[in-house]
């Protein structure tokens, strides 16, 4: 072999590709550093993803625990994962014209794991395929669930206590017993035990199994058993009280023994986990192939600076199109007095009533009697949505979880017909609380229904509203709309459901007027 052939086979192309991967990572994180920024804050705010702090170090350790097999493999640019890395750059893009953070920082998470097949090649990223999928658990995902679990928690609970000849009142998540009130609000759910169970329960299969069999059961087991133990653990909480005269299990002890229960829960299924333990084997020391070095330079730094512009492309027109959209006044919106078909605000009253509204641009309210009775408007609009103001959001609630006044048995969804046309709207029922120490004439008892409105669209569903709203971001119509709730309280549901009806009937089109003349107002 010649002199200038043993020079072009001496240096490892690791020594170039680490740095080329290094950029791009760099180069990915600055481009979505707000999305980053977004996600280290909800890790610092809120304890039930906390544990998303543990992430990126574990992923590290867990890469370096496969050094030695990484060593022995060539990585070699893979151009054609850019294809992948640009749609998912196009999805953050429409994630972020809707503010969806989820969506956007499970984009943010796939450019940074498919950054390391482009650079390094496939081959090394299916070597470490399993710490990359790993840093999606710095995502906070899941509180959508919290309505979810806190039903079932509650349903089981109260289940539970029937069956232990406790006598049960409920209406929603609340219950009462001979021994007091209780109810289940968010903490008691159970999703912040879910998280930390699924990311640790996935850690001890992958180090314990091989199976990818044993691996799967062991990581549903660890998604499903915090869910059982959760139930569990609410009823124990209410049967210790009861049977202590409300001297244990509350409080501080409350809250104490929902984390010791599940420390020893977790720690149960490790343990028993562990006897069916696959342990590796050791890695065999090697080198990977040498290879042209100046070649390789080029390959590796020109696929990263590729990598690197595609990614840059979405951003990029997301500032462009907040640019264009301009920034914006604060709207201002008030609803007339009179309507159509006799609805008017002549002194009519309604049980006070405000849903909690998360950061709107403008609120507007206002009560109407009609011929077919009396209806309630509040409308809450938003211009410029970001984190803070979304126009469908969860943080939006008709009631709110320690609200003294309502409770929320139940929510639905109906189709109503408007000229022809079918409309749909969600549905509640909210009901006034019992107050004890005297006597209730009637307690209220409102039927509550819900609309969005985006560029001239009544809309019910969250997705459908996100998804029109990111098109009229696209087509330079504006980042607004409305949130609409109307509710009334006729003494029956029937009642209180007919009078919505004809309200809606009648001056659907009116409303749609003023929210399109307060886009019009920028």
């Amino acid at each position: 072999m010649s002199a200038v052939a043993a020079d072009l086979r001496i240096a490892s192309p690791w020594k170039t590709a680490l740095p080329a991967l290094a950029a791009l990572l760099a180069a990915v994180a600055l481009l979505y550093r707000d999305t980053a920024v977004t996600m280290v804050g909800i890790w610092y705010r809120s304890e039930t993803f906390a544990h998303c702090f543990l992430v990126l170090p574990i992923t590290l350790w867990l890469v370096w625990r496969r050094r030695a097999a990484l060593a022995r493999l060539t990585p070699r640019p893979s151009p054609a994962v850019m294809a992948a890395m640009l749609a998912v750059a196009a999805a953050w893009l429409l994630a972020d014209l809707v503010a969806v953070n989820a969506a956007t920082q499970f984009a943010f998470v796939a450019l940074l794991v498919l950054a390391v097949p482009a650079v390094l090649g496939l081959e090394v990223a299916s070597a470490i395929l399993f710490p990359l999928l790993f840093l999606f658990f710095a995502v906070p995902f899941g509180e959508f669930l919290v309505p979810t679990m806190m039903e079932w928690t509650a349903d089981f609970t109260v289940f539970a206590l029937q069956r232990s000849g406790v006598p049960v009142f409920r209406e929603g998540q609340h219950f009462v017993i001979p021994s007091g009130q209780w109810s289940v609000i968010d903490e008691c759910s159970g999703v912040r035990y879910v998280m930390a169970s699924f990311m640790v329960g996935s850690l001890f299969a992958y180090l314990n199994y091989r199976s990818y069999m044993r691996r799967a059961v062991f990581m549903a087991v660890a998604l499903v058993l915090p869910v059982v133990a959760n139930w569990f653990r609410a009823y124990m909480i209410v049967m210790i009280a009861h049977l202590s005269g409300n001297r244990l299990a509350v409080g501080v002890d409350h809250i104490l023994y929902g984390w010791v229960f599940f420390g020893i829960i977790i720690f149960l299924m490790f343990v028993v986990g562990a006897r069916w333990s696959q342990p590796d084997a050791a890695d065999e020391a090697g080198g990977g192939a040498a290879v042209d070095a100046a070649g390789a330079r080029r390959g590796f730094w020109g696929t990263a600076l590729a990598a690197a512009v595609v990614v840059a492309l979405p951003p990029l027109a997301g500032t462009m199109i907040a640019r264009a959209e301009g920034a914006a006044a604060a709207p201002g919106i008030e609803l007339p007095a009179r309507l159509s078909a006799g609805w008017a605000d002549d002194g009519a009253r309604l049980p006070a009533f405000m849903p909690q509204f998360a950061n709107p641009s403008a609120l507007a309210s206002r009560i109407y009697s009609g011929p077919e009775g009396t209806v309630g408007v509040h409308i809450a609009y938003v211009r410029g949505q970001t984190e803070a103001r979304k126009l469908a959001t969860a943080q939006h609630q008709l009631v709110a979880m320690r609200d003294a006044d309502w409770s929320l048995p139940q929510e639905g969804s109906r189709a109503i017909d408007i000229d022809g046309s079918s409309l749909r709207v969600r549905t509640a029922e909210i009901l006034g609380r019992e107050r004890g120490g005297g006597a209730i004439e009637r307690r209220p008892q409102l039927a509550v229904w819900r609309l969005y409105w985006v560029d001239g669209r009544w809309l019910a569903g969250d997705v459908e509203t996100k998804l029109y709203g990111g098109l009229a971001r696209l087509q330079g119509r504006g980042d607004e709309g409305a949130l609409v709730v109307l509710y009334a309280d006729e003494g029956t549901p029937q009642a209180s459901d007919a009078a919505l009806a004809a309200f809606v009937a009648a001056n659907l089109g009116p409303l749609n007027d003023l929210l399109q003349r307060t886009r019009g107002a920028r």
